[in-house]
């Protein structure tokens, strides 16, 4: 039971809004001392994990290439790309990506978008663009929301439309332990279609939040109240 303080350095570590990387990490070794292994185990089983883990490294070939589109104007040209759809507004442009990213999953086609390589140097200056070709020039705040709501369009789109995949690894984890423990015939493609409501409730929820963007952005900001008994 004792190795069970891991999860409580887990928790506490992200109620005071620590380093989840740090957190993680401590955690680990804090579990791992607790089980009894020693600290040159505890530490080969770190080098291990993040030797076999390609999602961990990827970052090392994603954020040179990124970076050098990014040095080379890859975000003006995706406002300027922008300028030449005048219907396309903020909220429909994310809608729209939403939608794909949603699909694109549901094919299993998990890694064609993303945060590293869409969201940071497209998704978000192309509906910045959108955004200021409509109500012009946007305030600090309200850059940072459209680039929230463009990172939320690409996390929810994920989330809801890979469980539709049936060879995803949560489908394949639920179906193995089902059928391991209950002596079943749960097959992944009854979880799927049960995952299709799922999606399509999220798609129509966060696309209507993605829509009420362009709203929002067109109210004008309000002005921080003065102190009571300010000389006027």
């Amino acid at each position: 039971m004792l190795v069970l303080l891991g999860v409580l350095v887990v928790v506490a570590g992200f109620a005071t809004r620590r380093n989840p990387l740090l957190v993680v990490g401590t955690a680990g070794i804090v579990t791992g001392l607790l089980g009894g292994l020693s600290p040159q185990r505890i530490l080969a089983d770190f080098g291990t994990g993040f030797a076999s883990s390609r999602a961990v490294t990827v970052f090392v070939i994603t954020l040179p290439v990124i970076g050098l589109l990014e040095r080379h104007g890859l975000q003006e040209r995706a406002r300027h790309l922008m300028g030449r759809f005048a219907g396309l507004t903020a909220g429909r442009f994310l809608a729209l990506y939403l939608l794909l990213r949603q699909l694109t999953a549901a094919l299993g086609l998990n890694g064609v978008f993303g945060q590293a390589q869409t969201v940071r140097p497209l998704a978000a200056p192309m509906a910045e663009g959108a955004a200021e070709r409509r109500h012009g020039p946007l305030s600090a705040g309200a850059r940072e929301k459209v680039r929230s709501y463009a990172a939320s369009a690409d996390n929810v789109g994920l989330f809801f439309g890979e469980d539709v995949f049936l060879a995803v690894g949560s489908i394949l984890l639920i179906t193995g332990f089902v059928n391991t423990t209950y002596h079943t015939r749960l097959e992944p493609l009854d979880l799927a279609l049960w995952a299709v409501p799922t999606a399509l409730c999220a798609l129509a929820v966060h696309g209507w939040r993605l829509l009420r963007l362009d709203r929002t952005l067109a109210q004008p900001p309000i002005s921080p109240r003065e102190p009571e008994g300010a000389a006027k």
